[in-house]
């Protein structure tokens, strides 16, 4: 694939996937409200978590070709796919105000981050794997 294909297909997975993120965000705001007597949101706030989630989404279904580029090695495809996806939580998450923009806060998150990417990158990566592995057996 070219440059200008991967580029393409970031934005068509963003655009397709992008969506789900407002979907989300709109249930969670249905049960907060449905088990919190006292729950409101300003308009302001109700806007900046459709962009930001939208963003979110979009980010996470684009960043998914970074892992297909196949002339990049591995560790290079793994750190841009993990630094764009915590470039884009950290900032939708202190500008919404989901975090304080406080060093020890901003500590928690980010190791929390980390610990949860690489366990679901090394979930999947085992997944693949095995069931490289079997489809090679059954080939044999």
């Amino acid at each position: 694939m070219r440059k200008n294909s991967y580029m393409k297909e970031f934005f068509i997975r963003g655009m397709m996937f992008g969506g789900f993120g407002p979907i989300i965000c709109g249930i969670v705001f249905l049960i907060i409200h449905l088990t919190l007597d006292d729950f409101s949101l300003s308009g302001t706030d109700v806007f900046t978590s459709i962009v930001s989630t939208y963003i979110l989404a979009f980010v996470h279904a684009g960043a998914s070709i970074f892992n297909q580029i196949e002339h990049w090695p591995i560790a290079k495809s793994l750190f841009v796919h993990f630094l764009s996806l915590y470039v884009s939580y950290s900032l939708c998450y202190i500008i919404n105000s989901w975090i304080p923009f406080e060093p020890a806060v901003l500590l928690i998150f980010s190791l929390i981050f980390v610990v949860v990417y690489f366990i679901v990158w090394i979930t999947v990566f085992i997944c693949i794997r095995t069931l490289g592995s079997r489809l090679n057996e059954n080939l044999k």
